[in-house]
This record gives structure tokens, C-alpha cells and sequence, in this order.
């Protein structure tokens, strides 16, 4: 290694200089990461308002609902990580309509069939963080998770290295359970 070299590395060196580490580099959540809650300041730049004038392959849209939408997670912590988002932009749970509360909620059970009938996990975590300090990483728009589980996939990847395996393409999913949300009842 050269002097610069050390200027900007630590004492593992420089990243694929074997270390004894094993690592996963996701350098497509950086946007994300650096934007932080600021990034979302109204419906014009948040991605659930803009999301269903796309294209569902493009939004990675699984479904659309009178009042609210089932969307792939695009940083899931695993595969076939849905978000079930009323299409108004709304922060809080208590700002929802009652047609949207029934709304979310029969979609998000659901999600839940479809995700059982296509992948077959152990369980689910359901769930909505609200505000930023409830743990949201979308504070301003409402939105509740579906995660499927299966025994074993809490590894030391997420506890160690923040860093979550996902052996499948964010559209194979999308596409295999769009394809699935009609015929499963």
C-alpha cells in the first residue's frame, strides 16, 4: 500500500485485501442513508406519493387498491418485504379514514396469503413506525410492513455487519407476487 493508501484505510487496508472479512458491499443504500428524513419533505418528493404514476415495474407496485397500494420494499430486510401505503400522503395512523383503515388492513392480510402461498415462510412481522423516533425511515407518509419469517433468518449478518443477505431480485419478487395476488384467496 502506498502513503495514501493509509491516509484513508484502517488497519484491515483497502476494501478486497484479504482480511480475514468476509463482506457485502450495498452501496445503493447510500442515497437512501444520506438522505435521511429530510429527503421526504412533501407528496412531490416522496416515493409512495410518486410511486403509483409510475409503472408498477418500475414502483415495484404488487398491487393497487381503491385507497391504498402493496409495494416491495426497496430496502428489504427480506425478501418479499411488502409496504402497504394509503395512496394519500398522511404521517399518522389517526389520520387515516376508516375506508382506508379497512383498506390496509385487508390488503396487508392479504399480502400476508399471497407471501405464504409464494414463499412459504415460518411467520410474519407485522407493523407501522410512526415519526421518525417510533422509527420510521419515512416518517411523512404512512405505511405499514408485512416482513415474512423463516427460522434461522435472523444470522449474525444484520447483528454484525448491519448487512442483510437477499438471495433474489427485487423484480423476480415483485413480479411472482403480483402474479400470485389474484389467485390467492
Amino acid at each position: 500500500m502506498s502513503q495514501h493508501d493509509d491516509d484513508i484505510t484502517d488497519r484491515h487496508g483497502l476494501a478486497g485485501v484479504p482480511d480475514g472479512f468476509q463482506r457485502l458491499w450495498t452501496p445503493y443504500r447510500m442515497a437512501y442513508i444520506q438522505g435521511g428524513q429530510g429527503q421526504v419533505k412533501d407528496p412531490e418528493t416522496c416515493p409512495f406519493c410518486q410511486g403509483p404514476h409510475r409503472s408498477d415495474e418500475e414502483s415495484l407496485i404488487v398491487h393497487r387498491g381503491t385507497t391504498a397500494f402493496v409495494v416491495l420494499n426497496l430496502y428489504p430486510y427480506n425478501p418479499g418485504h411488502l409496504l402497504v401505503c394509503p395512496y394519500r400522503h398522511v404521517p399518522n395512523y389517526t389520520d387515516v379514514t376508516p375506508d382506508e383503515t379497512a383498506e390496509v388492513a385487508e390488503l396487508s392480510q392479504q399480502a400476508m396469503r399471497v407471501l405464504t402461498h409464494v414463499s412459504q415462510p415460518a411467520g410474519f412481522n407485522l407493523g407501522m413506525n410512526q415519526g421518525a423516533a417510533g422509527g420510521a425511515g419515512i416518517a411523512a407518509h404512512l405505511h405499514q410492513h408485512i416482513v415474512p419469517r423463516w427460522g434461522g433468518d435472523g444470522n449474525f449478518f444484520p447483528i454484525i455487519a448491519q448487512t442483510k443477505a437477499i438471495p433474489a431480485t427485487l423484480s423476480d419478487v415483485r413480479q411472482q407476487l403480483a402474479d400470485a395476488w389474484n389467485s390467492v384467496s
